[in-house]
C-alpha cells in the first residue's frame, strides 16, 4: 500500500491540500515506513505553502536523521521552506551547511534575502554565485530575484547595471518579468519617463500590476503626460477597474483640470464601473466586526458612531495637549486601546497585527 501512497502523497502537497499531505506523512512514520527523500520535498513543499514551521523543523530533523539534509534537492527544499515560513536564520544555515549548490539553491536563498528586504546580502550572494563557477550560471530566475531586490531597496544604479550585465556579459534576453522589474524599480523612484522607456521596449505587453504601479507614481508626481498613457493601456486591459478612473480623475484634479477630472468620472458612470467600497475587518474578545464604506447595517453602528465622535474630540484634544508638550519639551505616552487587549484589525488594502500589553 505505502509505495503506491508516495505518489498522491506528494500530488496532495502539489494541490494544496497541505494538511491531508502532513497526516500521511504521519501515518506512514507511525506505521514503520521511512519516506524517502522525493516525500520529503514534496512535504517540505505543503509546509512552506502554509507557513507550518514546527512541521518543516520536524522534517529538517528527520532529514538530518537519515541523511537527506546533504541532498542537494532536500537541502534546497529546506532552504525555501524556512525562507517561507520566515525563518531566514534556518534558511541561511541550511545554505551555508550544503556541501553542493546548483543554480536553483542560488536562486532560493537570493530570492528569499530579496523578499525579506535583505537586499544588501542578496546583491552580496549574486556575487558570490557568479564568483563560484556552479554548475549553472546565473539565469533567469537569477535576475529576477536580484532585481527584485533592488526594487524594495530603492536600488536603481544597481538595477540598470544588473539588467545591462544579464545582456551584455550573460547573454540573456530580458523577459517581461525583468522589463517589469525595472519599471517598478523607476517608478518607485520617480523616474517615470525612464519607467515609460522600458513599458515601450517590453516584449510583451506589460500587466495591469506593473501599470498600476506606474499610475500611482504618475498621481504622486502629478504627471499627467505619462499617466495619460498609461491610462489608455489600462481601460484596454481592465475596463472595469474602478482604481484607475479614480486615480486618473485625482491626477487631473492635483493639476486643477476640474474638467478633464469629471471627465474621467462621466467616463466611470458610462462604462457601468463601480467604486468598489473598503471593506475592513477588527477581532475582539474572539469576535470579527465587519464594516463596509459608507454602510449603516452594523448591529452597533450608531453606538459606534458615537464613540468614534468621542475618540476624535479626544484625540483633537490631546494633538494641542501633545503640541504643547513637545514645545515645552516634555513626552507623553497614551493609548485608547485597553491594556492586555489583543486587537487584529485588517482591511481590503493591508492586513496588520498589534497587541497591547
Amino acid at each position: 500500500m505505502w509505495p503506491n501512497e508516495l505518489i498522491p502523497h506528494d500530488r496532495y502537497a502539489q494541490n494544496g491540500v497541505s494538511d491531508e499531505a502532513m497526516l500521511l506523512f504521519n501515518s506512514m512514520k507511525v506505521a514503520g515506513v521511512h519516506p524517502d527523500k522525493i516525500t520529503l520535498i514534496g512535504m517540505l513543499s505543503a509546509s512552506a505553502s502554509i507557513g507550518a514551521l514546527d512541521f518543516g523543523k520536524s522534517i529538517d530533523a528527520y532529514a538530518s536523521e537519515r541523511g537527506f539534509q546533504r541532498d542537494i534537492y532536500v537541502g534546497t527544499a529546506l532552504v525555501d521552506m524556512y525562507a517561507k515560513c520566515g525563518s531566514m536564520g534556518d534558511a541561511l544555515r541550511v545554505f551555508e551547511g550544503m556541501p553542493q549548490k546548483n543554480e536553483v539553491t542560488w536562486n532560493a536563498m537570493i530570492s528569499a534575502l530579496a523578499f525579506h528586504g535583505r537586499a544588501q546580502e542578496a546583491l552580496l550572494l549574486f556575487k558570490c554565485m557568479s564568483e563560484e563557477h556552479v554548475a549553472s550560471c546565473p539565469n533567469d530566475i537569477t535576475f529576477v530575484a536580484v532585481l527584485s531586490a533592488c526594487v524594495h531597496a530603492g536600488f536603481v544604479d544597481e538595477g540598470h547595471q544588473l539588467f545591462n550585465l544579464m545582456k551584455s556579459y550573460y547573454g540573456l534576453v530580458p523577459k517581461i518579468e525583468h522589463y517589469s522589474c525595472m519599471v517598478d524599480l523607476l517608478a518607485r523612484a520617480g523616474r517615470v519617463y525612464e519607467a515609460w522607456d522600458f513599458v515601450e521596449k517590453m516584449p510583451e505587453k506589460p500587466d495591469e500590476v506593473i501599470l498600476g504601479a506606474l499610475l500611482g507614481a504618475c498621481q504622486k508626481l502629478k504627471n499627467v503626460h505619462i499617466g495619460e498613457k498609461v491610462m489608455q493601456l489600462l481601460v484596454e486591459m481592465e475596463p472595469s477597474n474602478s482604481g484607475n478612473y479614480v486615480i486618473s480623475s485625482q491626477i487631473y484634479a492635483n493639476l486643477r483640470r476640474w474638467d478633464d477630472s469629471a471627465r474621467m468620472r462621466v467616463l466611470m458612470r458610462q462604462k457601468g464601473v463601480t467604486k468598489t467600497p473598503g471593506c475592513s475587518w477588527i477581532e475582539t474578545d474572539a469576535q470579527v466586526h465587519e464594516f463596509l464604506s459608507g454602510s449603516s447595517f452594523h448591529l452597533y453602528s450608531e453606538k459606534i458612531h458615537d464613540v468614534m465622535e468621542l475618540l476624535y474630540d479626544d484625540m483633537k484634544m490631546r494633538e494641542a495637549k501633545s503640541a504643547n508638550a513637545a514645545a515645552l519639551g516634555s513626552k507623553e505616552r497614551y493609548t485608547v486601546v485597553p491594556e492586555s487587549i489583543s486587537v487584529n484589525f485588517s482591511n481590503s488594502l493591508e492586513v496588520s497585527h498589534h497587541s497591547w500589553e
